[in-house]
Formats: structure tokens, C-alpha cells, sequence
């Protein structure tokens, strides 16, 4: 009991001066709560933003890589054209570049089908054991 007699309540503090301060603590205790989500609410779009904002550099800059490397290959195959002409003539070093470009082209083409497959097969839940 307290000085007024009144039990559970703190001594020299009425019951109603407790209760409001307890639900000032909550209050309070809400309000930065709310404080806390807004913040991180408007950090996280920050971020979000700043990655938008440098992959579209980055989307370019890979745009710009692509152009250049097919522009590399063309050169490429054009210097091998050019290279081999005086040693097998110009039919034989059209026959080689394209045997080579031809066979890159199907074992590319190949290994993709592969993948493709077996990343389907992981999709579907298949093991690849056959029963």
C-alpha cells in the first residue's frame, strides 16, 4: 500500500500519473516505431534507385561491348580470309573460315540445347535417371 493507501500504485504518485506516463512511453515507443519503418522505407527506395540509375550505365556500356566485339569477329574473319587466300586461294580459305565458324556454331548451339535441358529437368523435378 501507499501513503494514500490505494495498493499498486507507486508511493508520492497517484495511480492516474502512472498510467499516463506508461501510456506516454507507449505512445512514444509507437511513434518511433513508425519512425524507424518510414526511414527504412525511404533508405531502401534510395538504394533501389541508385542500382536503376547505374544499370542503365551498365545496360550501355554491355550494348557497346556487344557492337564492338561483333565488330572484332568481322575483323577477324576478314583478316583470316585475307591471311590464308595466298596459301590455299580464295575458295580454300572461304571452305576453311566457314568450317571453323560452322563448327563453333554447332557446338555452341549444342551445349545451349544441353543446358536447356538439363536446367528443365531440374525445373520439372526430374533426377535424369532413367528407370
Amino acid at each position: 500500500m501507499d501513503s494514500e493507501g490505494q495498493p499498486g500504485s507507486e508511493a508520492g504518485a497517484p495511480k492516474g500519473a502512472r498510467d499516463f506516463a506508461l501510456g506516454d512511453g507507449i505512445r512514444a515507443l509507437l511513434e518511433d516505431g513508425q519512425t524507424l519503418f518510414e526511414a527504412e522505407i525511404a533508405f531502401q527506395q534510395a538504394r533501389v534507385g541508385y542500382v536503376l540509375g547505374r544499370a542503365k550505365g551498365i545496360a550501355l556500356l554491355l550494348v557497346a561491348t556487344l557492337f564492338l566485339a561483333f565488330f572484332f569477329l568481322v575483323a577477324l574473319v576478314v583478316g583470316l580470309l585475307l591471311a590464308l587466300t595466298p596459301l590455299v586461294g580464295p575458295w580454300g580459305a572461304l571452305g576453311i573460315v566457314a568450317a571453323v565458324l560452322l563448327v563453333g556454331t554447332i557446338g555452341s548451339f549444342v551445349s545451349a540445347v544441353s543446358r536447356y535441358r538439363a536446367a528443365r529437368d531440374v525445373l520439372l523435378g526430374k533426377d535424369g535417371s532413367k528407370a
